[in-house]
């Protein structure tokens, strides 16, 4: 296969009324890309309720992006490379909509032959002939020829991270929700109270050694004006207390502070903590994946170690209700394993077939299970085709259900660390929700937590009322 070069039109072989032209599809992503390279989210271009409102009534592509067509030309074509951009006129004549095909033309209309410097037209035009850009462009021409290979446009996505946004508008128009934080002990685990007060997602009651609170507050640089705090000598009390608090309707959910999650775990699941469901405790990943077209579950990826059936069987429908109570009424579970047969030898692949069974026969209850499905088969549409898989979860699942903490874990950090995704986590099982946040996690991640928490106790309330 022959190398394809970029050959440039030295000075010397310039004429007046020598053209070059190159044509592109205006798109929705190039709209986004475009906003995020240069700053500019005008909401004319990337709002459409906004610009069903403006004076074009949809919709529109930066200017610059069409006038940008230009610089690609002047580099490329005509003269292409070795050209220097010395100057450009504009004046936009029409507006750019996504979809409309866009040519671009610069035409030489002189020469300054002791500087080099070459005089072009330049015209963008849409599919119906309509001139949408004119000026006039100054360039340094290259003296000599030049051929180089021709790099390959870059493969870009465009990454957007919107889910949280909607969740987080949810959750504000319901009220701040009274929130024991225990153990309180650190600048992260008060930080992340005090930012979910000022967002109005919660009113946090700080439980834990009061002395300890205030100190790391102050060493922190934090203000706890308006914040209550119920003292309690240590993590282990503090935990109990605010278990209790949660069981007299107190506070209608819990934020885990510096204390260790199995020690709150542990206060939640007392026979006498009024919180036990006798459902199995899960913790569930509500993920924003940049590449994936709607939200996605993962669970369990932090309390389950190595679940049996039964437990897989509470963790699983732990994470049905928490996607019903979002909103999804049929939600799309798929049992995770390496493959998609049953093989005795492998112990994950037995349970999901099993947990599919026992969705068939009621034992799980408002949701399509099916398993065992490959990571591949259970997210792309494509990937089950090829492997001829017949299955009305494979492609489009919304739930993963994996078969260990160990797998879970490493799913959910390679998504967030290589595929761009935010992960808001609840512990679910309990009479409240529970928010489990860490260190690592960003403002993004344990405000949409905090949300989270606020719409599934607000619509657990409507549920049960």
């Amino acid at each position: 296969m022959s190398l394809q070069l970029l050959s440039n039109r030295p000075f010397d072989q310039l004429q007046v009324g020598d053209s070059a032209s190159l044509t592109r599809v205006a798109s929705e992503q190039d709209i986004a890309l475009f906003a995020a390279v240069s700053g500019d989210i005008n909401p004319a271009h990337m709002d459409p309720a906004f610009a069903a409102q403006d004076r074009f009534g949809h919709v529109i592509v930066h200017g610059l992006w069409t006038a940008a067509l230009i610089s690609a030309v002047l580099g490329t074509e005509l003269p292409g490379p070795g050209t220097l951009y010395l100057g450009q006129q504009l004046r936009f004549s029409r507006p750019v909509a996504p979809g409309d095909t866009i040519t671009a033309t610069v035409t030489v209309l002189s020469k300054e032959e002791d500087r080099g410097r070459v005089l072009l037209d330049t015209r963008c035009t849409n599919q119906r002939g309509e001139e949408v850009l004119s000026g006039q462009a100054t360039v340094l021409a290259p003296r000599e020829p030049i051929a180089w290979p021709r790099r390959p446009l870059p493969a870009v996505a465009v990454q957007r991270h919107d889910r949280f946004a909607q969740l987080l508008e949810q959750a504000r128009g319901l009220g701040a929700l009274a929130t024991a934080v225990v153990h309180p002990c650190s600048a992260d685990a008060l930080r992340a109270a005090l930012e979910a007060r000022e967002q109005g997602l919660l009113q946090p009651l700080l439980v834990g050694p009061m002395a300890k609170i205030q100190a790391a507050a102050e060493a922190a640089g934090l203000s706890l004006a308006g914040l209550d705090i119920e003292d309690a000598p240590h993590s282990h009390a503090a935990a109990a207390r605010a278990v209790q608090l949660a069981a007299q309707g107190r506070v209608a959910a819990l934020m885990k502070g510096s204390l260790h999650t199995d020690e709150l775990l542990a206060a939640v699941v007392a026979p006498d903590s009024g919180l036990h469901t006798g459902r199995r405790i899960s913790h569930a990943y509500l993920m924003d994946v940049p590449s994936y077209p709607k939200p996605l579950l993962v669970t369990d990826a932090a309390i389950n170690i190595a679940p049996t059936l039964a437990h897989k069987r509470d963790i699983c429908q732990n994470a049905i209700d928490l996607l019903q109570l979002m909103g999804v009424a049929q939600p799309r579970v798929a049992v995770l394993a390496a493959v998609e047969t049953v093989n005795p030898a492998m112990p994950a692949t037995l349970d999901a077939a099993a947990l599919t069974v026992m969705a068939a026969r009621g034992q799980i209850r408002g949701a399509l299970v099916d398993g065992p499905l490959a990571f591949d088969s259970a997210i792309s549409v494509a990937s089950a085709q090829t492997k001829e898989i017949a299955s009305p979860v494979a492609g489009s699942a919304d739930i993963l259900l994996v078969p260990d903490l160990e797998a879970g874990n490493m799913l959910a950090k390679q998504l967030i660390y290589l595929a761009g995704a935010d992960a808001a986590g609840l512990a679910l099982g309990a009479r409240v929700p529970i928010m489990l946040t860490s260190r690592a996690d960003s403002v993004n991640v344990r405000l949409a937590s905090a949300a989270l928490a606020r719409l599934v106790a607000a619509r657990r309330q409507r549920s049960d009322a």
